[in-house]
């Protein structure tokens, strides 16, 4: 054997060995990703062109047993100052903070992406296919995000609004979801 055969023997079972040790902590990482937690309150987003539906159930006799709503895009003419133009709705999501979080994710028509930059979720909607995620939101406030799917001419105006609210407030929002949403 002359050296260049021990080098390349050498080049190849050294990269080798790192890949292997990057990849243990990746297959435990993926595990965690798809662990099942218990949520207490489940969210169904379902994409439509060019609008968003949710359902969100959950917390039942506290809050609401099942509310269903469909969120679209204002126009200009229904904005006030300081709403941000295309990433206003006319029904937000309200989400509670520091509550896991089932968000179920699905399309009606085409492909959809879910996506809410300030959460760190981009989740694709696909027709026929039910994806998931768990959140756990640390931060009050109102959070925004688009379709980030290219599933049409006017995908750019599918805006996601989303609410999060302490437990408190979200326990008090069955009155105000029954007057705005109209269960």
């Amino acid at each position: 054997m002359n050296n260049g055969t021990l080098i390349e023997i050498i080049w190849t079972i050294i990269p080798s060995f790192i890949l292997l040790l990057i990849a243990i902590p990746s297959f435990a990482l993926l595990f965690a990703i798809d662990e099942i937690t218990v949520s207490k309150v489940v969210v169904k987003v379902i994409g439509h062109q060019w609008y968003w539906s949710y359902e969100v159930s959950g917390l039942t006799d506290v809050v609401f047993k099942t509310a269903s709503f469909d969120s679209y895009m204002l126009s200009d003419s229904d904005l006030v100052k300081g709403d941000l133009r295309l990433l206003k709705t006319d029904n937000a999501l309200i989400l509670p903070k520091n509550m896991p979080i089932l968000v179920l994710i699905t399309s009606d028509d085409v492909l959809h992406s879910w996506a809410v930059p300030s959460f760190g979720v981009k989740v694709d909607a696909v027709p026929g296919r039910l994806s998931q995620i768990s959140l756990l939101l640390k931060n009050s406030g109102s959070f925004s995000g688009q379709c980030s799917e290219l599933c049409g001419v006017n995908h750019g105006f599918m805006p996601i609004e989303v609410w999060v609210v302490d437990i408190y407030t979200y326990a008090r929002l069955e009155v105000f979801l029954k007057e705005v949403v109209h269960l």
